[in-house]
């Protein structure tokens, strides 16, 4: 386990303070907010979210690997662990502590991932499975705050929402509906209008940063009109008192808790975490010709959990939003995070009790439009149009998600990914080749004008050989030499073959045997260096009928006849 902080520590100077102290502020006043919605979101108490931002924040500057990223409560992880806690039915101080579980068993699973360096675990979520999930979330997430938007409460499955909304029209409070829709067209135009109208009067440095902090002065704002207005009065629930000072060392009661239920959806939570943190971060640092440790990254993110889950707080990844606005306010260095964590610290002691009178439809509204950006629409149409197989995948994930839940969502995406990658890899894409007249250039025969040879069949095979493959490549042979009796010899060119394994070689075994038989020599052509490190380990070499040619061109000149002719192209 190493230190980042003792790379990017040793140049640390005045110009490198003042630019990450300057994100500081920025991202400290948009992270408070956030924060309390977040928690709200979970079903957390607020001050659940401000704890999840502080020491996370500092543990990770000392041991993640990138220099932008802003770690702290994050809308999905947030939408998770409500849907985890809530399938439990945990209620009160159980469902704080499983709160706190999770955080502590999630940051386990990455700080082990870490440790035995499986940072290629990210890979095996595809982007389409995320963009799917992520796209349901933000709907779920949406639905999820209209209770505190109308007022009223919502249950059920989705289709009774609009019935039991019919039913609770006369309970609905004026006084919240007005909060609810003024805070959302406040939020959207800072969002969509205030640039355009700041552009030209300002710079672009401070125009964005104005936008970026409108969310926090919307809440002062409401603050303020809340306790003029007395719109507790008025019907309107607020976030009630938040207690000022440091976060408690807190443990979860494990006796009072199902943690045995809680294992896997931690490792969701961790994995969908993981995944979305490295790819900000990668995004963020090849802007600045930068590099980030996916590995680094699981250890980072996996302290910083488990500080989140020994400090009163809850699950914590990096935020999209926030690293964004802490990367084009100018941070240089893991520090901004540090002194936001002192400057939400702060916040922590002295503002904590002005909080009490937020109303919940103001962070309500935050949530929905912060998670708006999320609905990756065009990323259907772009799957649709690209790869039907990334289409599906994408689909299953965000209807699965939306009918049946956060969890049974993601692990169907990637059950459908892999079941889609194993049929697509087990009917391998194959061409007879033949050479380009006057070139050494060898192309598929359907798709060019290629010269063939009677006796000579070259055989290319696009999909590294294993065991739910192995079996097409005998057929897709046998096929071939039943339509070619005068063939003598056949190729099998390799250089798309990346992998064979043992049920594969028992193949190639099997097909150099009949091809004996038939009087028919089997060659091979353009093997890679680690597949051919491994056959020299097996006995195929030894029991090959032909040889291992380095070019499929001096197969052709070695083994092919002078009766040759050009053949029209087609498509395959």
């Amino acid at each position: 386990m190493r230190l980042p902080i003792l790379q990017w520590g040793r140049g640390y100077d005045r110009k490198t303070l003042a630019q990450d102290g300057a994100a500081a502020l920025i991202v400290t006043l948009m992270l408070i907010p956030q924060s309390l919605a977040y928690a709200m979101l979970a079903g957390l108490p607020p001050q659940a979210g401000l704890y999840a931002s502080i020491l996370p924040l500092v543990i990770y500057g000392l041991f993640g690997s990138s220099r932008t990223l802003s770690v702290g409560p994050v809308a999905v992880l947030s939408l998770m662990t409500a849907a985890t806690l809530g399938q439990l039915s945990l209620k009160g101080i159980a469902y704080a502590d499983g709160a706190l579980a999770l955080a502590l068993l999630s940051g386990g699973w990455l700080l082990l991932f870490g440790l035995l360096r499986l940072g290629f675990v990210a890979h095996f979520i595809s982007h389409s499975v995320m963009s799917g999930f992520i796209s349901a979330s933000a709907v779920l997430i949406t639905l999820s705050q209209l209770r505190h938007l109308l007022g009223v409460p919502l249950e059920g499955a989705l289709w009774q929402w609009p019935g039991v909304l019919l039913a609770q029209l006369d309970a609905m409070a004026p006084a919240t509906l007005a909060v609810s829709v003024i805070s959302l067209g406040l939020l959207l135009w800072a969002r969509h209008g205030l640039g355009h109208l700041l552009q030209g009067r300002l710079s672009a440095g401070r125009a964005l940063a104005l936008v970026r902090l409108m969310p926090a002065l919307v809440v002062v704002l409401a603050i303020v009109l809340s306790g003029l207005l007395e719109l507790e009065n008025a019907g309107v629930a607020v976030v009630q008192a938040v207690p000022a000072g440091l976060p408690a060392l807190s443990w979860p009661d494990w006796a009072r808790l199902p943690w045995r239920e809680l294992l896997m959806p931690s490792l969701l939570l961790a994995l969908v975490g993981f995944v979305e943190s490295v790819s900000i971060g990668q995004t963020l640092a090849a802007r600045r010709r930068q590099r980030i440790s996916p590995n680094q990254e699981l250890i980072g993110l996996g302290l910083a959990n488990l500080s989140a889950g020994l400090s009163s707080g809850m699950p914590v990844t990096g935020g999209f939003a926030r690293s964004v606005v802490n990367f084009d306010a100018g941070a240089r260095t893991p520090a901004a995070g540090m002194y936001a964590a002192i400057g939400i610290t702060l916040a922590g002691l002295w503002f904590a009790p002005w909080l009490s009178g937020l109303p919940q439809a103001v962070l309500a509204a935050t949530i929905v439009v912060s998670v708006l950006g999320l609905f990756d629409w065009r990323r259907f149409g772009h799957a649709w149009r690209y790869s039907r197989a990334d289409f599906t995948a994408l689909c299953a994930t965000f209807v699965v998600t939306l009918l049946a839940g956060v969890e049974a969502g993601l692990v169907s995406g990637i059950l459908v990914s892999l079941l889609l990658h194993l049929y697509h890899s087990h009917r391998p894409h194959w061409a007879e080749v033949g050479r380009i007249d006057g070139t050494e250039h060898f192309r598929n025969r359907l798709r060019h004008r290629v010269e063939l040879r009677p006796s000579l069949l070259c055989l290319r095979v696009d999909e590294s050989l294993y065991f739910a493959n192995a079996g097409q490549l005998e057929d897709i042979i046998a096929t071939l030499v039943s339509l070619r009796p005068g063939l003598r010899h056949l190729v099998l060119q390799c250089s798309a073959v990346n992998r064979i394994d043992a049920s594969a070689l028992d193949s190639l075994l099997m097909i150099n045997e009949r091809l004996g038989l038939a009087g028919i020599e089997f060659h091979l052509a353009e093997v890679k260096g680690p597949v051919m490190d491994r056959l020299e380990r097996s006995e195929l070499l030894s029991r090959l009928t032909g040889r291992v040619y380095l070019s499929l061109f001096q197969a052709w000149n070695e083994l092919g006849e002078a009766n040759a002719g050009p053949v029209a192209g087609g498509v395959n």
